[in-house]
């Protein structure tokens, strides 16, 4: 009897392999970034984002510094938010107006806007002069301090209005001019004598925003295409300017008295020449308090920040925390993440403002886009450059986010003008004609753009430059010769005899 072989076992089933871990490719996502930037709305959507982005950690942020100072002196923790929340509404109505408007009504009103600065200037440089030599404080409801127009309860910065007024006017007479800015002559008139007013009547007394000027005016000559040599000029006088003006504080200009220290001159030698903080306390020297403690503040918050609202320097220690120094109280609480976030922010906008000017086509709008991204960037290098000690102090507010109603009104404003432009991109003009938004979208929100190319109203028509002359006349004779190719007639005769 034979015995069953063995029966076979079925073979193990093998395990599945482990799928491929995903490892992040650089390539991939910057082909990503790249396709994410090549859409047609793409500065519209970065410039929206950034600066909103920006307002709202503004607003969060003047409720941080100045929470524990209204609860002491109102009651009320609320009050500075209050009314910055009441600007900032008043600024989205100014960026949704402005963005409605095509370039022709912002080259219209520039000329209107520049001589209401200018007045206003000279209104407030009148009255700060009445006050210091005849103790007049004001006339009817007016009345100025420093660098605010007060009219009855409300005030204004005219400076604010100056920087957006020069932008629209700096860049209608560039414009218009094209290119015979190659000539000194065509810089000089009218744009240096009205830039030189503006300056003095500006940097008399606010050296800061004088510069925020400068960097506003330099950014339009270079994206005019102006030589490297009349940035030279221009560097040597502006120079030549910033030094006048600092010696003007011994004369009482700016926030100075006459006979008291140069505070100008104090803080430039405080930058170059830094004492100790033990120095600096222990001698009680002028001009370092505040760069002492901005430094503190900015020690105190590390890698991640004390918390939202846990700083102990806006307690009195650090003069200005809720305006000029508002960059420390955000180191202290959120830290170096913090501050880079903010960084990272206006590197968007700058980048978005420079993306906007080389797109568009119109000279204008090219122009506007530079000298707006030139202004809101360099207040902000100056602002944080003077808080962090790596430029001198010159007391000028962060855009966006330093408590002060008239300069977010206006900063919001040029953000929608710049909001206009972007949707005046070729690409983004023909993708919102391609697929356009619901008519009342159009109506709330922005209306379509002009397609590029294409005139909105017909060309004049040429002007009459009188009769032609007769040797000009075409014969209208039976012996008149037809159009076109003359194959019979040979190229013979002398020069004078062929030409027509």
């Amino acid at each position: 009897m034979t015995s069953d072989p063995p029966a076979r076992r079925a073979p193990a089933a093998t395990p599945p392999a482990d799928p491929p871990a995903a490892r992040w490719d650089p390539a991939g996502g910057l082909a990503a970034l790249r396709g994410l930037l090549a859409r047609p709305l793409a500065s519209y959507y970065l410039l929206l984002s950034s600066a909103g982005l920006l307002l709202l950690i503004g607003l969060t942020m003047v409720f941080s510094a100045t929470s524990v100072r209204d609860y002491v002196m109102d009651g009320d923790a609320a009050a500075s938010l209050t009314k910055q929340a009441v600007f900032a509404v008043i600024g989205i109505g100014a960026f949704w107006a402005c963005q409605r408007l095509p370039a022709r009504t912002f080259r219209a009103v520039s000329r209107p806007a520049l001589g209401v600065a200018v007045a206003l200037l000279l209104l407030l440089n009148l009255l700060v002069a009445l006050e210091s030599l005849f103790n007049v404080g004001s006339i009817g409801p007016l009345r100025a301090q420093l660098l605010w127009l007060y009219l009855g309860p409300i005030s204004v910065q005219p400076v604010e209005v100056a920087k957006f007024a020069l932008v629209l006017w700096g860049a209608h007479v560039l414009a218009r001019k094209g290119a015979a800015l190659g000539w000194w002559k065509e810089l000089a008139t009218p744009l240096f004598p009205v830039v030189g007013l503006l300056f003095v009547l500006v940097g008399y007394n606010d050296l800061g925003s004088m510069l925020c000027l400068l960097a506003l005016v330099v950014g339009m000559l270079w994206a005019a295409g102006v030589r490297t040599r009349v940035f030279a000029a221009l560097t040597a006088i502006g120079l030549a300017g910033v030094g006048l003006l600092v010696a003007a504080a011994s004369l009482g200009a700016g926030s100075g008295s006459r006979g008291a220290d140069n505070y100008r001159l104090g803080r430039l030698t405080m930058w170059l020449d830094p004492p100790s903080p033990r120095t600096c306390f222990e001698q009680e020297l002028d001009y370092c308090y505040q760069l002492v403690q901005a430094r503190y503040a900015i020690g105190n918050g590390g890698w991640f920040g004390v918390g939202l609202g846990q700083s102990s320097f806006k307690y009195g220690w650090l003069p200005e925390a809720h305006n000029d120094f508002i960059f420390a109280i955000i180191a202290e609480e959120l830290g170096v993440v913090g501050c880079t976030v903010i960084l990272v922010l206006f590197a968007v906008l700058a980048y978005t403002g420079m993306r906007i000017a080389r797109r568009v086509e119109d000279p204008f709008r090219r122009l506007a886009a530079a000298g707006v991204t030139a202004w809101l960037v360099g207040q902000a290098v100056i602002n944080i450059g003077g808080v962090t000690g790596l430029l001198p102090l010159t007391g000028v507010p962060l855009p966006f986010i330093s408590d002060g109603g008239s300069a977010l009104v206006v900063t919001l404003a040029a953000v929608g003008m710049l909001a206009s432009f972007a949707r005046a991109e070729p690409d983004a003009a023909r993708a919102l004609h391609a697929r356009p938004p619901a008519r009342w979208v159009r109506l709330v929100w922005a209306p379509l753009p002009p397609l590029p190319g294409r005139r909105r109203r017909p060309a004049p028509p040429p002007a009459d430059r009188g009769s032609v002359p007769r040797s000009r006349q075409r014969r209208q004779d039976d012996q008149a010769a037809p159009r076109g190719a003359r194959s019979d007639r040979a190229r013979t005769g002398a020069a004078s005899e062929r030409r027509r």
